[in-house]
């Protein structure tokens, strides 16, 4: 009996602990809806891109493609934006739900030490991919938004879950690839926004919110 008792204050030590140290309201069905959100964003994008009117030009030296369209490229930007702030949104609601039902606030110490290490390497990669998009280096902003969210990810991990460093590897790792494969940025992309999310939202969802 008092090895039990012994057990369960552990358990509550150990809880607190957590709670005070690590943000653990991250919704893992906002990581699903998010890589919904990027596979559609990403197969609105391949129809513009892949059309009979986009003229898209192949650059000689292996860069990716060109964008000759001007309204291509803001039809692109309004599709990647809708992405971002869908995600932004449902991951926000779902985690509020989710902090209220475990007493846990939402904007807590742990949490803004989360969004700032995450804001950090996304507001710089965000900078870098307008950058590159203003100069025409359009082949290189997919494999930059992966590593740049990547690094967010594995910053952001000392104050959450720890699977989120894995998917953060795994993002920067595609942006790699991506990067040794112009051309291929679009699949990459959905790869890493889209299957990577709803794979990882999937094992977050039953390992930590049921």
């Amino acid at each position: 009996m008092e090895n039990n008792e012994i057990q369960n204050d552990l358990a509550s030590i150990r809880n607190l602990m957590e709670r005070s140290s690590k943000f653990i309201s991250l919704s893992g069905l906002s990581g699903v809806l998010a890589g919904v959100y990027a596979l559609a964003g990403a197969a609105l994008a391949y129809n513009l891109l892949y059309s009979n009117n986009s003229r898209i030009y192949t650059i000689p030296d292996g860069a990716g493609f060109a964008l000759f369209n001007d309204a291509l490229v803001v039809q692109l930007l309004l599709i990647a934006a809708a992405v971002l702030v869908l995600s932004i949104g449902t991951g926000v609601y779902l985690s509020y739900k989710k902090a209220k039902r475990k007493g846990q606030p939402l904007l807590g110490r742990v949490s803004r030490e989360l969004i700032f290490n995450m804001s950090v390497p996304l507001l710089a990669g965000g900078g870098l991919m307008l950058i590159l998009l203003y100069r025409g280096y359009f082949g290189i902003i997919a494999p930059a938004s992966l590593i740049f969210y990547g690094l967010a990810l594995i910053g952001a991990s000392n104050f959450t879950f720890t699977d989120v460093k894995f998917l953060g590897l795994c993002e920067v790792i595609l942006g790699l690839l991506a990067a040794c494969l112009p051309g291929y940025g679009l699949v990459f992309w959905a790869f890493g926004f889209g299957v990577l999310h709803i794979v990882y939202g999937s094992v977050m969802y039953f390992k930590y919110d049921r």
